[in-house]
């Protein structure tokens, strides 16, 4: 199995309950998906980075619910990412079902001495080599990008 692991995102203001509760409920993202499926702003930015506004609609394809979230992927189908195991205040655990090979990702928060908390994503997948020098960079680059995502969320505001 292939591992790739996210840089350790700090977020000071955030306590371990706080950002456990809203990733552990993947319900907590629909209000997120709506506003990026429906704002111009991102759109445009999208538009300016040499990209295609219109996968943005993609967006308006993603199922959620509370233990799982399924998307499009093109020439895969519909993947899903479910939750198959959660440690209270320190780590979900997600499964790719539907997916044509074996994936996990975890996320794991920990609480800092000085207050706040940190986080850190771990996919784990069963590539072949082939698979590997193919796609290795990518998901190396989108396990960074999903951290740096999830690390920008308003936990706080729970």
């Amino acid at each position: 199995m292939a591992k790739y692991e996210s840089e350790v995102k700090f977020l000071p203001q955030c306590t371990v309950e706080q950002v456990y509760s809203k990733l552990s409920n993947l319900e907590t993202f629909r209000p997120i998906l709506e506003n990026a499926a429906n704002n111009p702003m991102i759109a445009e930015k999208l538009k300016e980075a040499g990209q295609d506004p219109a996968q943005l609609e993609k967006l308006k394809e993603v199922v959620l619910t509370s233990d799982s979230i399924s998307f499009p992927v093109p020439m895969i189908g519909l993947m899903e990412l479910q939750i198959v195991e959660r440690e209270e205040n320190r780590c979900i655990k997600l499964a790719a079902v539907g997916a044509p090979l074996d994936a996990n990702l975890w996320i794991q928060v920990l609480p800092v001495s000085a207050g706040g908390s940190k986080m850190r994503l771990t996919l784990k997948a069963d590539l072949n080599m082939m698979m590997k020098m193919m796609i290795g960079k990518k998901l190396e680059k989108g396990i960074d990008q999903m951290a740096d995502m999830l690390a920008q969320l308003p936990y706080q505001m729970m």
